[in-house]
């Protein structure tokens, strides 16, 4: 999971040309899979606008960066709660659907006549709709800023403790100025916020452009490492935990929040050079089809390598002194230090947005207006101040992972974009075709209710505390 910001428009958008009933053909769970020729005739632009400069290709690793983020690390602690054999499942289950309804918010758009996500929510849902996503994709970037700086206390600080390691026995000073908790305000306050305070967000963009090519590196160095962990890290696992655990649904939210990236779908639609539902559908399978793998791989091996020792991190199973795990460490570190900005970015924006609604209410003719300077540094130090001060208390990045996944993760996945696409086209369905788009919905409260009340549940029963830090 890793993402630009939306930009969020009034229904404006519905100047736009309404596409037309014949593109709910063009939705079936089972398109087929292969990328043909990209100069078919057949793919002719769906309305008359001018695409952007990227081909398939460039869009396709645009899309599979948005999958494969930070999220990943988290895997194969989601297969410990739900087992191998059902968290493979799931995997299975939870990509289709993933590729479901990122397909699904483009024909959204089409039938909207808006350009993003946010758009075609408003026309469909009114101020309501716009208030729920916002608070969805703000929520979620909270929960991304956070598990990012939990990231950066559990890679940094253990890198530079290895390097200085005899330096670090001698002098109480040195041991503090590498410490987590000095790191992580360190990192924060003279890194992260001067990269925050930025108001070009393809700045951004550029900083954390080695991403998709950190994250193959750490799937990589755990997958050919975890099987050559000395046995102290290694835990067990029980005949049951082969096929099935308990904690499916904090498994099920875990796996939602590594692959939720719908807020950036029409952003890379409308990157295509020659934008048609044909292309972008073969884009999102593939890119799909990838990122589930990878998970599963990345899953499986974890979890049958630690057992119950696995940790909301996976790289924290492994001792600070492997200099191979250090080079992941570091460049997963990077990575989240670049990309948290991003994070703040989101809020920001969203919380521009919420007080512009709430304006209107009182104002109607009330304009969009950017903060100030003195404005945008203090949002931006509040905003900071969040992450900061919950990766100092923690480092259970599973349960973080896992409120997120559930709450906005389902809602901007499972609920909102089959619930939008319905209500445009129920005219023309039985109830019998209305279904898989209730049962969606259905399964997307479900997993947001119970998995929240699981993930609470077991943050205050003491018993069950598990030391989630690197060893």
């Amino acid at each position: 999971m890793s993402w630009k910001y939306n930009a969020l428009p009034d229904t404006g958008d519905s100047l736009l040309p309404r596409y037309n009933d014949q593109i709910e053909d063009e939705i079936s769970i089972l398109d087929p899979m292969s990328i043909e020729n990209e100069n078919e005739q057949e793919d002719i632009p769906d309305i008359n606008i001018l695409g952007g400069t990227s081909n398939l290709k460039h869009a396709f690793f645009n899309m599979t960066n948005s999958i494969v983020g930070a999220g990943i690390v988290g895997i194969p602690m989601a297969f410990l709660n739900s087992g191998l054999l059902m968290g493979t499942i799931l995997m299975i289950i939870l990509t289709f659907m993933n590729d479901w309804t990122l397909r699904l918010i483009v024909v959204n758009t089409k039938l909207s006549g808006s350009k993003t996500y946010t758009g075609c929510i408003s026309h469909t849902y009114g101020n309501f709709g716009k208030i729920v996503v916002l608070f969805s994709q703000g929520f979620f970037a909270v929960g991304g800023s956070i598990g990012f700086t939990i990231i950066i206390g559990d890679s940094i600080p253990h890198i530079l403790r290895s390097v200085f390691s005899e330096q670090v026995k001698e002098s109480a000073l040195l041991s503090l100025l590498l410490s987590r908790n000095f790191i992580i305000t360190f990192c924060i306050c003279f890194i992260c916020f001067p990269l925050s305070l930025i108001r070009d967000i393809s700045l951004l963009a550029r900083a954390s452009g080695l991403a998709l090519i950190s994250m193959f590196m750490i799937i990589s160095i755990v997958i050919f490492k975890a099987p050559f962990v000395d046995e102290i890290y290694k835990g067990s696992i029980s005949n049951w935990e082969y096929i099935f655990n308990t904690n499916i649904f904090q498994g099920i939210s875990v796996i939602s929040f590594a692959l939720v990236c719908h807020h950036n779908t029409t952003f890379i639609y409308d990157s295509i050079k020659v934008p048609t539902l044909d292309r972008f559908n073969k884009i999102i399978h593939y890119s799909c089809a990838i990122s589930g793998f990878l998970c599963a791989l990345l899953g499986i091996c974890g979890f049958m390598n630690f057992g119950d020792k696995t940790k909301g991190n996976i790289l924290n199973n492994f001792p600070n002194n492997d200099w191979l795990i250090n080079i992941a460490r570091f460049c997963f570190g990077l990575n989240m230090i670049t990309t948290l900005p991003l994070e703040i970015y989101v809020i920001r924006e969203v919380i521009k947005d919420l007080y512009t609604i709430f304006k209107r209410r009182k104002e109607p003719s009330f304009e969009a207006q950017n903060f100030t300077t003195f404005q945008h540094a203090f949002v931006t130090s509040i905003l900071l101040l969040i992450p900061l001060g919950v990766s100092i208390m923690t480092c259970n990045l599973g349960a973080v992972l896992e409120i997120v996944g559930a709450t906005s993760g389902s809602l901007l996945a499972y609920i909102l974009p089959p619930l939008c696409y319905n209500k445009m086209t129920k005219g023309n369905k039985s109830k019998l075709q209305q279904a898989p788009y209730y049962a969606c919905a259905t399964f997307g409260f479900m997993v947001m209710i119970l998995s929240t009340f699981q993930t609470i549940s077991q943050s205050m029963n003491s018993s069950s505390g598990t030391n989630h830090c690197a060893e």
